[in-house]
């Protein structure tokens, strides 16, 4: 049951990211326009959703313990993600979520922190000098 109520959940999150990409803009000359890519997006995610709702898992595993407060950390570090972004800008922010999220994978303290600033600092470069995407 777990399974069909999980997937109904994506089922509706999916069927909301397709009609809210909808409502974006379309530029003149812009032949596939912004509302593409979070489409292609939806259409996985609609599927994924309806094999959990038409076969689901017969006998689930409900973690307990350590591996369900490591389950709630990680859902934590990716809600808070977009809150710390924008007052601690896009390197920091980004580094202290893949620290969180290494730490809580049962990396240690040097190889979280080396991933953590490799990433932050490789992804700031590519999007913001590389692509000229603007980064808080």
């Amino acid at each position: 049951m777990s399974d069909r109520i999980t997937g109904l959940l994506i089922a509706a999150l999916a069927i909301w990211y397709a009609w809210h990409a909808n409502s974006f803009d379309q530029g003149f000359g812009d032949p596939v326009g912004p509302a593409a890519f979070p489409q292609l997006v939806a259409i996985p995610l609609g599927l994924f959703a309806f094999y959990l709702i038409l076969r689901p898992d017969p006998d689930p595993h409900w973690p307990s313990g350590h591996p369900l407060l490591r389950q709630c950390g990680m859902l934590l570090v990716l809600l808070g993600y977009p809150l710390l972004l924008e007052p601690l800008g896009f390197p920091l922010s980004t580094a202290l979520g893949i620290m969180i999220m290494a730490w809580l994978l049962g990396a240690g303290l040097r190889a979280g922190l080396v991933s953590a600033i490799t990433i932050s600092l490789g992804l700031f470069v590519i999007f913001d000098q590389l692509l000229g995407l603007h980064l808080p």
